[in-house]
């Protein structure tokens, strides 16, 4: 898996009767047969669940879990040409299946419900996919908040001895909780390749979820045409695996989005290498810095100059754009504007002003100080940069 490969679709199948999309129970007796469908149908992965993680199920035992789970299992074990994944919370779950063949644990609480599943993991060697969560799944709220919590989980897994190559991460798209309003996940589709940060195998599990639902307003078994749509944006902003119901639509999908999407650059000679790193906000900023083993006081001094932006502002008068020019000079940043307002032969001009998100602050606590309407400008370029990150904002309309 990587940039350099196309995307994978993880079937998905549901022996939880409770699950929220009633299209996709199997019974155990039927499970071989769905399982065979989906790889001629370009599954390379196989996600099996016995335990529904939809908000209003009903909860059920460990033990039950488990007598659900096994009989399918078994019946898949050598018998399908995909890699066996097992959504699972729970330990000695999880060492069960893998026991009888999984290849893969899917923890939707990234570590958090059982703490002895790290332990499992790092013990038997085998890939899992962790989803950004704090107490409980898929509880971060905004890309900001998943981000930090699958930084907290990758570094409590690397502790505990599980190889950091063998996390896949899923940033917990979906109605986790009662807070998770379609903003979040809206958020965390838009900026989806924010995750390529921890230079990880990325995955997406969006299928049929409730903000598709909102969005269109249609139940589950009619969500079809969105989900493949957020499957192509997710594919071409950096997913590697997407998780779905419906594997034949998906895999063309995810065919075409794959080829859409750019190879980032990658330059290799020797024992040297140069990549270009896309970095949109300074957290991420501060997390590739402590991964290459930068202090985390150091890269809090660092990460803000670390994204670069400019902003178009308009109608200035030559006299404003002059000084905003001479100001962002000042502090390392430029600013372009009329060849006219240079030699004082216009009143007014638009202006780019390009710089550090450092810079840009530098610059407006500076104009605040100055006469004409530059408070005012100044008080203008703080929220157009923070509308970036605001999400009533950015999805609210």
């Amino acid at each position: 898996m990587g940039d350099q490969y196309p995307a994978h679709v993880m079937g998905v199948i549901n022996v939880s009767p409770e699950s929220f999309y009633k299209g996709s129970i199997s019974s155990p007796e039927s499970a071989l047969e769905i399982a065979r469908k989906m790889v001629d149908d370009g599954a390379a992965f196989l996600d099996l669940g016995a335990r529904s993680t939809w908000l209003f199920a009903e909860h059920i035992s460990r033990k039950e879990e488990l007598e659900r789970l096994l009989p399918v299992l078994e019946a898949l074990e050598g018998n399908v040409d995909a890699v066996i994944s097992v959504d699972t919370m729970f330990s000695e779950i999880a060492e069960e299946a893998l026991k009888r063949g999984a290849d893969v644990i899917n923890d939707v609480s990234g570590f958090t419900a059982d703490p002895r599943m790290i332990e499992v993991v790092a013990d038997h060697g085998c890939p899992a996919v962790v989803m950004a969560s704090n107490k409980i799944p898929g509880d971060p709220l905004g890309m900001d908040s998943i981000i930090e919590a699958l930084d907290s989980i990758i570094q409590a897994a690397e502790a505990g001895g599980v190889v950091p190559e063998s996390l896949i991460l899923d940033p917990a798209i979906g109605r986790w909780t009662e807070e998770k309003l379609p903003k979040y996940d809206f958020e965390t589709l838009d900026d989806f390749e924010r995750l390529k940060i921890f230079e990880k195998p990325l995955l997406a599990a969006l299928s049929r979820k409730s903000f598709i639902g909102d969005v269109l307003g249609k139940p589950a078994s009619e969500r079809l045409y969105g989900s493949l749509a957020a499957a192509a944006i997710a594919v071409y902003k950096g997913a590697h695996i997407i998780r779905t119901h419906d594997v034949p639509e998906t895999s063309d999908v995810i065919k075409l989005s794959g080829a859409l999407r750019s190879r980032t650059s990658v330059v290799k000679e020797g024992r040297y290498e140069v990549s270009v790193l896309e970095v949109k906000t300074p957290q991420d900023a501060g997390i590739a810095m402590r991964n290459i083993g930068a202090t985390r006081v150091g890269s809090q001094v660092m990460q803000g100059k670390s994204i670069h932006i400019m902003l178009k502002i308009r109608n200035l008068t030559t006299t404003e754009a002059l000084i905003i020019k001479q100001e962002m000079l000042a502090r390392g940043g430029d600013a372009a504007l009329a060849r006219d307002a240079v030699s004082h032969e216009t009143e007014t001009t638009d202006v780019l002003v390009m710089g550090t998100l450092l810079q840009f602050g530098r610059l407006a606590r500076k104009l605040e100080g100055q006469a004409r309407s530059l408070p005012v400008i100044a008080e203008m370029i703080r929220e157009c940069i923070s509308n970036r990150t605001n999400l009533e904002y950015r999805y609210l309309r």
